[in-house]
């Protein structure tokens, strides 16, 4: 088995370990049984996942001594609803748990969310475990405490923060995971080099190929990587006051995307539209120079995401920010990069700016 890399998370009172190894599902058990003593477990997966993973992760469960209860939803974020969430209570609770059962989110990013919103709501709140299993859900989702479920006037309404007993990183995983899959999670990838680490980025442009090829052993590497800088934005930041808003950068163009596009469109793919349209926007007011936006635009595309072709009204997605969560006073809030490395908020992008770098996708 490759080398074990332990990514810290260190939060007042909320200290944790991200674990990223390959194979590392086969043993989870035993991590889990070192950080609680409960003799129940609730997994919490969907029809997608469970079929493929659910069973190695009882098993080493159950070795550890953990009566394991399973929840099972559909799959898919037009199921990350509050009613999806009322039927994982409605599986979970008939089993007896008290609150010391943790939950394991065993599944992508619309699972770890709905998993540990359910973590914090149920008995006034359980500890949860991740075990994502999507490259996105692993260098982003999974890290950082933000749970919740989406609600028809936008994604990631409802919602709390509520950070995990530990993450649990298993690369070799993305073998099975589909090519477009695969491609959202390198936007995310893209996304936390170009906030906070130029020379992070040029390694990925000359290694795209290998992200893309299934090299796990360099996927873990990446994985690591990848969240060692979510870590280090959500410490010196855990409640979103500040400067984790960096970390949507491309998100508010994206969500607007993904929420006109009625999720049709996957999260990544959003996103990667979404960091083409910011760095527009920062490269017209001056911010930006051409050259590193056309750097940003490549790299995306290099990751076998979208730069263009998108067919949704413009008016709509303009409209759709407005609901975002990221608005203050009625002023949408945009992360922008001033320089590949480094970005800045601004809430004063004049509207006609915002609807060029829409139109721009088209």
């Amino acid at each position: 088995m490759s080398d074990l890399r332990t990514v810290s998370v260190n939060l007042p009172g909320q200290a944790y370990n991200i674990l990223v190894q390959p194979g590392l599902l086969s043993s989870a058990g035993s991590h889990v049984r070192a950080l609680t003593g409960s003799s129940k477990i609730a997994v919490v997966t969907d029809t997608a996942v469970g079929p493929l993973y659910a069973e190695t992760v009882a098993r080493s469960l159950q070795a550890e001594g953990f009566e394991v209860i399973r929840a099972v939803v559909p799959a898919g974020e037009a199921h990350k609803n509050t009613r999806t969430i009322a039927s994982i209570y409605d599986q979970i609770l008939p089993a007896g748990i008290d609150r010391s059962t943790p939950l394991v989110a065993l599944g992508g990013g619309v699972i770890g969310d709905m998993t540990g919103f359910a973590a914090a709501t149920i008995l006034r709140g359980v500890p949860f475990v991740q075990m994502p299993t999507t490259l996105l859900s692993m260098v982003d989702a999974s890290v950082g405490g933000k749970t919740g479920v989406d609600h028809a006037m936008g994604k990631n309404l409802i919602g709390a923060f509520h950070q995990p007993l530990a993450v649990l990183i298993d690369p070799a995983v993305l073998r099975t995971l589909p090519p477009r899959e695969l491609r959202s999670g390198l936007a995310e990838c893209i996304k936390h080099e170009i906030i906070r680490d130029a020379d992070g980025f040029a390694r990925l442009e000359t290694r795209i190929d290998a992200a893309l090829a299934l090299d796990i052993d360099y996927l873990a590497e990446l994985v690591a990587h990848n969240v060692d800088i979510k870590a280090r934005v959500v410490e010196a930041d855990p409640f979103e006051k500040g400067q984790r808003a960096h970390l949507n950068f491309g998100h508010t163009f994206g969500h607007a995307i993904e929420t006109v596009s009625n999720y049709t469109m996957a999260h990544g793919e959003c996103v990667a539209l979404g960091m083409v349209a910011a760095s527009r926007t920062a490269q017209w007011l001056g911010m930006l120079d051409r050259r590193s936006a056309d750097r940003i635009s490549s790299l995306i595309a290099s990751a076998g995401l979208p730069t263009g072709g998108l067919t949704l009204p413009v008016d709509a997605v303009v409209n759709a920010m407005i609901y975002d969560k990221k608005v203050r006073a009625g002023r949408i809030r945009f992360v922008l990069p001033t320089r590949i490395g480094a970005v800045t908020i601004r809430d004063d992008v004049p509207p006609e700016t915002v609807r060029r770098a829409v139109e721009s996708l088209r």
